[in-house]
């Protein structure tokens, strides 16, 4: 086709829209791809683990003969009847320890934030300390720090202490080990920095210039930390107390170490019925138990708590 000039019309130059519809989709493409791993390593050592354990809750059999699949529900409610007691300690443990984690590490996080100054780090580092050594050393060295004639069973004979835990139950006479409060002690002191290191990093995150206005205000410190400071240090309080609960009530090294057969958690039955009794279903169904129970509590723990920006 010709003008009237008789010249041809110009080309028109190639539409670049396709090339830049590939650019922006494979630019989109880029997260899903950088997901990948963390997806397929969850698939691998989490899901499929889940799903087997699962399966492995509904079989019937023994160990010499096979477990097949039976779809016994039966075993769920067996389990829970049978070991409900250490259900109800595990996650009184638990929450003990985690109540008592909250009260001491909120103080030590609220100095290392606001007070610490160049000393900052040190605290930091001191907090994390313990990480240094295996969990395992860190909990046999309470043996010694709780021995009968210890130094520390002496003092607190002698501020009749044991007195008063005594008659709550959490000693026996005299002794410490081998009682409920060696084995709150002992998840109290593994699960600390795991409250700490949250509450700092909230309370670190507050504005001092919000403290400097509640001043400004006539407000005094008691008020200023009740309505500045602790509600916006509620993610660390929640991301704390989830960090130090879920594994302090799943825990059986601190009862098999600092307690005796009447303070045995879920995890030290759970423990035992794979290794030792090889009942693997119930093993699992129990798993399973605490599982839905902490589950259960952490989303309405995380609902009443009013947030869920998390640390």
């Amino acid at each position: 086709m010709t003008t009237l000039t008789g010249t041809p019309p110009a080309a028109k130059p190639p539409a670049a829209a396709p090339a830049v519809r590939k650019r922006s989709t494979r630019k989109r493409l880029v997260p899903y791809w950088l997901l990948l791993p963390g997806i397929l390593w969850l698939l691998v050592f989490f899901a499929l683990p889940l799903v087997y354990q699962a399966s492995t809750s509904v079989q019937t059999g023994s160990l010499e003969q096979g477990f097949t699949v039976t779809w016994h529900f039966q075993t769920y409610a067996d389990a829970l009847g049978a070991y409900y007691p250490q259900f109800v300690k595990s996650l009184l443990y638990a929450g003990t320890a985690t109540l008592l984690c909250l009260l001491l590490g909120y103080p030590l996080a609220y100095l290392i934030a606001f007070r610490a100054g160049r000393w900052r780090h040190l605290l930091l580092v001191l907090v994390i300390a313990p990480f240094f050594t295996s969990f395992l050393i860190r909990t046999l060295a309470w043996k010694t720090i709780l021995a009968d004639g210890g130094a520390v069973v002496g003092a607190l004979d002698a501020l009749h202490v044991l007195d008063i835990t005594s008659a709550l139950g959490l000693t026996e006479g005299d002794r410490v080990l081998a009682t409920p409060l060696a084995v709150v002690c002992g998840l109290t002191y593994n699960f600390l920095p795991f409250m700490i290191l949250p509450l700092y990093t909230s309370l670190e995150r507050i504005d001092p210039r919000l403290h400097e206005a509640a001043h400004d205000l006539y407000a005094s410190p008691a008020t200023t930390f009740r309505k500045v400071t602790f509600p916006l240090s509620m993610p660390g309080v929640v991301s704390g107390t989830l960090l130090t609960f879920i594994p302090a009530s799943g825990d059986y090294v601190n009862a098999e170490l600092l307690g005796s057969t009447d303070t045995k958690m879920i995890g030290n039955v759970i423990q035992s019925q794979f290794l030792r009794v090889l009942d693997y279903p119930t093993a699992a169904a129990l798993s399973f138990i605490l599982m839905a129970i902490v589950l259960l509590m952490v989303t309405v723990y995380i609902r009443r708590a009013g947030t869920e920006d998390l640390v």
